[in-house]
């Protein structure tokens, strides 16, 4: 897997820039034998240490391979052990806590920590050197001391960086997965709303069309009232193809449920199957999607009885009160095997229907029988459909 990006590129540039005006400044004012060519080497150094991170981020703008890693790596520390040797300060002696922390990006934590360990070992190894007492000297054993802590200071800042960039990747990934599941649950969305509005305005059409083409001949009134009829539907399906449109635009818009199961059985006039209305109880104390769940499921149980249970009767009832609302729409039609219920055999209307429902909470049954006509139960708890409609999208 690619790594990303090193977090704060800035913290290299920075301890090389105190470096350099820290070493700089001792040149100047130390030996005067020593400034020009010490100075000189001093600042030569720091600018190849500047070029390395330069090809570093330009060669190797996003990941690196392990091979020139190390190198970059190898590159770095032999410039370091320069800038210390011209640095009579001893301020290049915090070049080598960039060690370990370029190393944790690169080659993670064991790595990292190992070559901090070598790192102060170099250092005790090269005051051993110079000054074989040195222990004896609070100076020196409280350089090393400080030296220790910016090694801890790095290993930890590097660590503090990659858990917040692993962070960051784990949250965008989980943000692409929210948008991804938000997409579908609104493409899913869609298709109810086109299958269940223009799937029965359609099959209204259908029908219509039919009947006037087998009664032109032998009944031209009646042909020409399936038309008028047909071109009615046409009008309903425009008028709601324009209400979701206004809908996705501005909102949910005001909803009646029994203005629209009473349009639902003006739909029907004239025609197979004759629908019935009644509806109990208050339903404009419902939330909007409650009321819309129920007119769908009712439409649904309508086209079903036109298209498929040759239904001479339908019977709509929607019952509402403090614990919920219930809708039943019974026919008289041909029915099914009741193993068909809840099946895979159930078409996508009646998928949509149970999909909808079980969002806001509810529970949909079915009962059919071959010959004794097909009842549909829809109850939606009045609370439950509240809260789920309020959470937040």
């Amino acid at each position: 897997m690619d790594r990303p990006r090193r977090p704060v590129p800035w913290a290299v540039a920075v301890v090389y820039g105190a470096v350099l005006a820290g070493g700089g400044y001792w040149s100047l004012i130390g030996e005067a034998g020593e400034r020009p060519a010490h100075l000189a080497g001093f600042v030569a150094v720091l600018a190849l240490l500047f070029g390395v991170e330069a090809v570093h981020w330009r060669r190797y703008p996003v990941t690196m391979p392990p091979g020139p890693a190390a190198a970059l790596l190898a590159a770095r520390f032999a410039l370091f052990v320069a800038a210390a040797l011209l640095d009579g300060s001893g301020t290049s002696r915090a070049l080598f806590v960039l060690v370990p922390f370029v190393a944790y990006f690169a080659f993670g934590r064991a790595v990292s920590v190992a070559l901090a360990g070598i790192c102060l070992a170099l250092i005790a190894v090269a005051f051993t050197v110079s000054t074989p007492d040195w222990y004896r000297d609070a100076e020196y054993v409280s350089d090393l001391l400080m030296f220790s802590i910016g090694l801890v200071l790095a290993v930890c800042m590097a660590a503090v960086a990659i858990a917040e960039r692993d962070a960051r990747a784990r949250l965008e990934r989980t943000l692409d997965r929210v948008a991804e599941l938000s997409a579908a649950t609104e493409r899913n969305r869609v298709a109810r709303d086109i299958h269940d509005s223009l799937g029965h305005h359609l099959t209204a059409i259908a029908i219509q069309l039919e009947k006037a083409s087998t009664f032109s001949d032998r009944d031209p009134a009646l042909a020409a009232q399936a038309l008028r009829d047909a071109r009615a539907s046409a009008k309903d399906a425009l008028t709601e193809v324009r209400r979701s449109v206004h809908t996705l635009r501005d909102g949910t818009p005001p909803f009646s449920l029994p203005n629209a199961l009473t349009d639902l059985a003006r739909s029907a006039d004239g025609g197979e199957p004759a629908v019935t209305v009644t509806v109990i109880g208050e339903p404009n104390s419902y939330e909007p999607a409650s009321l819309a769940a129920l007119y769908r499921a009712a439409q649904e149980g309508v086209t079903n009885a036109r298209r498929h249970a040759q239904a001479a009767t339908v019977t709509v009832s929607a019952a509402f009160d403090e614990a919920g609302a219930r809708l039943t729409v019974a026919d008289d039609g041909r029915g099914f095997p009741a193993a068909q219920a809840g099946s895979a055999a159930e078409g996508f209307g009646l998928l949509g229907m149970r999909e909808r429902v079980q969002l806001l909470g509810g529970q949909i049954s079915i009962d059919s029988l071959p010959g004794a006509g097909t009842v549909i139960t829809v109850t939606i708890p009045r609370t439950t459909a509240a809260s789920v409609v309020r959470r937040p999208a």
